[in-house]
């Protein structure tokens, strides 16, 4: 298919007329191989089917003759009958990857947006084969027979309790497990675990071989696991701890409150930075950056609670920038995807995203406790310095553990495992008998194409920004587009609560703490409806553009056109805003872990990053429009910075319509 592809291009070069003849004769070709593939696997199932029949004959048989010695080998067929489906759906994911694959690379080479034309046609036609690439056929029928014969030759002494009637039955055995998580993959069915798992946008090679994960539990500690979750808490406590008092904190320098904008995004601004050096440090080690993260925390935070002693907002900012570049979240999503094994990953991810998440609500709820006022060796603790001592002192506690119990990963197994899984990768060892290779991927191609993939480098990862651009696709940029819309619009509600509340409402510092500690606590709630329900009743494309549009109605409701503004409507569209803004997040991050190019799953650049920078941008922008802003006044700020969120939400629709059928 890859060599179709590129002669192709080669007739489009020489004119522009073969073009319509290149698009139909693709489409033939494409829909001759896929309906291959499908025939092929309703061949399979016929065969599975048959011998799941004849088991149920000796199954017959054997309750005539109550023979019990022969129940073990009666458990062991259907098992392999499940090894069988096992790597027959196994083959079907490798077909869906590689047709994603040769889409992409279709559109990369003729400059022709054939995806959206391609599915747009196939997915939503009655008689589509594209459908039963992406979803199972007969796959629960079989998998019901196995667990019911399964289930029933365990209690072998005729109890007459069907798993029908107890669904609690159902027979927790490994390889019915592994069927069960296959077909997941294939439906995009998901469950709380894995959405939040998605949610940390740690990608997966679309190839990764579980052999591998042998040498990878040679690198995991699960204290190791513990202390990048652990700092990935504490940064998010240090990210949001500040916000319910940083204008008062500006007033008291001699600023305008609404420099709080400033102090807040200064932050985000080292980040930039902080991501990609730690990135790339952490091609060589993990302990030296998360001990230099510490160390440099410490000092900005020690800086941050001293500049009200020495009166100098400079000071205020210089240790702002310090936190920001002590940011080691690239480190705790790599040590994720290259330390923890495969079995154990979509849990660590999740306790990423749940670490994050509570970070977020814990800083600002900290915040409204921190209400102190003395003086201690003449050095001042009050609600604006208390925040930085104590994130001084837990980030000493954290170093002093981090040196104690953090175990450096053998960096000798992490290069022999990536040559072993090339080298597993080139010889075409997928399963042990059975299905063996894709029809899409076949290993004659492979080996046809050989030079062209090596002259490509597309094994290899990412060695420059310039590289990594030129992987995004243009659903992949209209993702991380969304993503940086998600993060502005956050940023906006959240940076600028204190100011906008102090000045309509007269709340106090402890209201604002308690409010967005209020919103934090959503996270997990949301990702728990979305992840067990919404994912599953809709597809994900489907629940990003809703989630966008509801993002639209929240800014909508925000505007200050009706005097008085009241809290209710104040606290119902930050609501209502911030919500849809955590959904939207989660299903954009999934989105973008399936439609991003494997070679972004490791190295310096890798997809975490640049989801990472397009995020931290997003609020370095957003706290510059909100310092820009208070130059109008405080009682234009809101709207002012209400306009740009609503204009780039309004961008993301159209841009996601543009690219809806590429979404799958």
């Amino acid at each position: 298919m890859k060599k179709k592809v590129k002669q192709y291009a080669r007739q489009i070069e020489i004119s522009e007329l073969n073009r319509e003849y290149v698009l139909k004769d693709f489409s033939r070709v494409l829909d001759k191989q896929i309906e291959k593939t499908v025939l092929f696997l309703l061949e399979q199932e016929g065969h599975l089917g048959s011998r799941l029949s004849n088991l149920g004959e000796r199954r017959d048989a054997l309750s005539q003759q109550s023979d019990a010695w022969s129940i073990p080998d009666l458990q062991e067929g259907y098992r392999d009958v499940g090894r069988d489906l096992l790597r027959l759906l196994h083959f079907v994911e490798l077909n869906a990857i590689g047709l994603r694959k040769i889409l992409k690379k279709f559109d990369k080479r003729i400059g022709y947006k054939f995806t959206n034309y391609y599915v747009k046609t196939r997915a939503n036609h009655p008689y589509s084969q594209l459908k039963q690439v992406f979803k199972h056929v007969g796959v629960s029928a079989v998998v019901g027979t196995l667990t019911r014969n399964l289930v029933d030759l365990q209690d072998h002494h005729e109890s007459f309790v069907s798993i029908y009637d107890q669904p609690a039955l159902s027979l927790p055995d490994p390889v019915i497990e592994s069927i069960k998580a296959a077909v997941d993959r294939l439906t995009n069915s998901t469950s709380f675990l894995q959405y939040l798992g998605k949610h940390a946008l740690i990608v997966e090679d679309e190839f990764t071989t579980t052999p591998s994960d042998d040498d990878v539990e040679g690198r995991y500690d699960f204290m190791s696991l513990v202390l990048n979750l652990a700092n990935t808490f504490l940064y998010m406590v240090n990210t949001y701890i500040i916000v319910p008092t940083a204008d008062s904190y500006s007033l008291s320098l001699g600023a305008a409150a609404t420099v709080c904008g400033v102090v807040i995004g200064s932050m985000a601004v080292a980040q930039v930075f902080s991501s990609v050096y730690f990135s790339a440090w952490s091609n060589k080690s993990y302990m030296k950056p998360l001990v230099f993260s510490s160390v440099v925390l410490l000092v900005g935070n020690t800086l941050y609670a001293l500049a009200y002693d020495l009166n100098s907002i400079y000071v205020l900012l210089i240790g702002r920038l310090f936190c920001g570049l002590g940011s080691a979240r690239a480190i705790n999503r790599r040590y994720i995807s290259e330390c923890v094994p495969l079995k154990l990953r979509m849990k660590a991810s999740a306790g990423f995203v749940s670490a994050s998440a509570l970070g977020m609500a814990f800083g600002p709820a900290l915040a409204s406790l921190l209400q102190a006022n003395f003086q201690m060796f003449k050095v001042t603790f009050n609600k604006d310095t208390l925040p930085g001592w104590f994130m001084a002192f837990a980030w000493l506690i954290y170093l002093f553990w981090l040196c104690l119990s953090f175990r450096e990963p053998c960096f000798d197994l992490k290069v022999n495992s990536s040559l072993q899984t090339n080298n597993r990768l080139e010889n075409g060892v997928i399963g042990n008998g059975g299905v063996s290779e894709a029809l899409l991927l076949s290993t004659t191609e492979k080996q046809q194409d050989k030079d062209e993939e090596d002259s490509e480098e597309s094994e290899k990862a990412v060695t420059s920004i310039v590289c990594a651009y030129k992987l995004l696709t243009p659903s992949i940029k209209v993702q991380l587009f969304i993503y940086f819309m998600l993060k502005y619009a956050m940023e906006v509600l959240l940076a600028e609560s204190s100011v906008i509340t102090e000045y309509y409402f007269i709340w106090s510092t402890s209201n604002v703490a308690i409010f967005l500690a209020c919103l934090g606590l959503t996270v997990l709630p949301v990702n728990v409806i979305v992840g067990s329900y919404l994912s599953n009743m809709f597809e994900e494309r489907q629940v990003l553009l809703a989630s966008q549009i509801v993002v639209c109605i929240g800014i909508l409701l925000s505007f200050h056109l009706i005097i008085p503004y009241s809290v209710p409507q104040y606290v119902s569209s930050a609501l209502v805003t911030f919500v849809a803004a955590e959904v939207l997040e989660g299903v954009n991050l999934s989105l973008l872990s399936r439609v991003m190019s494997s070679r972004l799953s490791r190295g310096t650049y890798n997809g975490g990053l640049l989801s990472t920078e397009a995020g931290t941008l997003a609020r370095v922008v957003a706290d510059g429009t909100i310092t820009l802003a208070g130059y109008w006044g405080i009682n234009k700020l809101l709207n002012v910075t209400l306009v740009p969120s609503l204009f780039i939400c309004v961008c993301c629709i159209v841009a996601t319509c543009f690219t809806y059928n590429s979404l799958y």
